[in-house]
């Protein structure tokens, strides 16, 4: 057994009516090959009806079945094993991050902890209030991380909404000490330019580095002007917290990156990233930055450099997160067509959009060059009442050359899918409850769905948590594989 140490909107609010979701339907009906929309913070949750704890009852869906509303369909090789409903279904769950026998699930008011030492009846530890969405959230010893990408009237967890056209609007990186599980304690806060909408963190000997990522700088914003054409670096000191501090603001596309309409219709303009995977072990990170996928050295951490980057202009409208495979010569970016908000996973979006791109990784040094070899779309259709694009997923461990992760798909559910062809991935497994509404467009599903110590959990945004075991020959290797800690995008080295 292997031991590891291993287009937003500034001024967001949770009660936008989800009249607009129904808007991102038209829309992505008549706009052209691509469309990108905010992140669903924009939206507010279907409403849920009422899961409870325990183990969930499901079944296999047939060919081109839509289950029923909110019914629980798997495949064979998934069991759902427990469910632990959101204490307050109104609140976007959002990213997941593991230590130990604990599970740290962000959503737009704060964090949860919760005990997952026996995943068949995980328990809420603490539930700590902190608003300022989108709580993207990572663990390092500990500290707790968690990023704010919405404005608010100071950096304390009473602040309110604020909009970011007033200059003491505050966003950025807030830190708590999570010694104490049962009472975490927030100890410091760095303001980052245009906010935080997500951070990856970066290991270190004495310190540890935060990337930040954020976009859409606007003249009206005092702290978040154009040109916004790269990430913010936070270094934290691993003795002095809270001497946490920006120490550098690395400009990742002088050109100003890919323009997006109406020289590229339906794609977004490139004005920063969204989300950044490092694996350590390799110094690589890939970025995916709105209109932009890009490979970066990062031996030196307050200086990454850009080794290769790439662009789809005709089927990828927001590059959204990264993914590498073990062997550090494949890359899977994803493609949040509509935002979150969408429903994309439909016969007349097709399989090439809202979907995950497969790309190799050739040569070597800075002549790394990123080449694109497929697309991977879950092949369940969906209602179009359902919010449904690629999202947040994980590598699962398995060794032996072969290539399986998986994913949340939001209303799509779990997907687990095999690229070790890349120019054929294909699905092996899934797990998936039917659309929240059936009348008009509902946001929920799995925001993010990771690979833990053997099981795999997913942060639903209306439905709270689910622990699922895969029992399938092709990964059953990973069951040996344990970790003492997981940042999905600070991606370990597996062995």
């Amino acid at each position: 057994m292997t031991s590891l140490h291993a287009v937003r909107v500034r001024h967001r609010g949770l009660g936008v009516a989800l009249a607009a979701a129904g808007l991102l339907t038209t829309l992505l009906a008549t706009a052209g090959p691509a469309a990108a929309t905010p992140d669903p913070g924009d939206l507010s949750p279907g409403a849920a009806s009422g899961q409870s704890a325990g183990t969930p009852q499901g079944r296999d869906l047939a060919p081109g079945e839509i289950p029923g509303q909110d019914e629980i369909v798997h495949s064979r090789n998934i069991k759902p094993l427990a469910n632990i409903p959101s204490a307050d279904p109104g609140v976007i769950n959002s990213d997941l991050a593991f230590q130990g026998k604990y599970a740290y699930a962000g959503n737009y008011n704060g964090f949860t902890i919760y005990d997952i030492g026996n995943p068949k009846t995980p328990k809420v530890v603490t539930r700590v209030l902190c608003p300022g969405g989108q709580n993207d959230i990572s663990v390092s010893g500990d500290l707790l991380f968690l990023s704010t990408d919405s404005s608010r009237s100071d950096d304390s967890c009473n602040s309110v909404s604020q909009p970011a056209t007033e200059k003491s609007s505050w966003e950025g990186i807030k830190i708590f000490d999570i010694k104490d599980k049962k009472n975490p304690r927030y100890i410091k806060s760095v303001e980052t330019a245009c906010g935080s909408h997500t951070h990856t963190l970066v290991p270190g000997g004495r310190d540890i580095y935060l990337y930040v990522a954020s976009y859409s700088p606007n003249e009206a914003f005092p702290d978040c002007k154009p040109p916004h054409d790269g990430i913010s670096v936070v270094k934290v000191p691993k003795k002095a917290p809270t001497e946490a501090a920006v120490v550098g603001l690395p400009v990742l596309f002088p050109d100003g990156g890919n323009p997006g309409a109406p020289a590229n219709p339906g794609v977004s303009k490139t004005t920063g990233c969204h989300d950044i995977t490092v694996l350590p072990s390799k110094d690589l990170a890939a970025g995916a930055c709105m209109g932009d996928g890009i490979l970066f050295d990062i031996s030196e951490p307050e200086q990454p450099r850009v080794i290769d980057r790439v662009q789809d202009n005709v089927n990828f409208a927001f590059w959204h997160s990264a993914t590498f495979n073990e062997r550090a010569d494949k890359v899977v970016f994803t493609d949040e067509l509509g935002g979150g908000g969408g429903a994309t996973c439909n016969a007349a979006t097709g399989p090439n959009r809202g979907a995950d791109g497969v790309y190799e990784i050739t040569g070597r040094g800075d002549a790394r060059k990123l080449v694109f070899k497929s697309y991977f779309k879950i092949p369940r259709h969906q209602a179009d009442t359902e919010n449904c694009v690629a999202h947040n997923g994980s590598l699962i461990p398995v060794g032996g050359g072969r290539d399986i992760m998986v994913q949340a798909w939001y209303q799509g559910g779990v997907s687990v899918w095999e690229f070790t062809d890349s120019s054929s991935p294909k699905e092996i497994g899934y797990f998936e409850r039917g659309p929240l509404t059936t009348d008009k467009p509902g946001l929920g599903g799995s925001w993010s769905a990771y690979y833990y110590n053997g099981h795999i959990y997913s942060n639903d945004i209306v439905k709270g948590l689910d622990v699922l075991r895969l029992d399938d020959w092709r990964t059953e290797s990973a069951k040996w594989v344990w970790m003492d800690r997981l940042n999905v995008q600070s991606q370990p080295e597996y062995h």
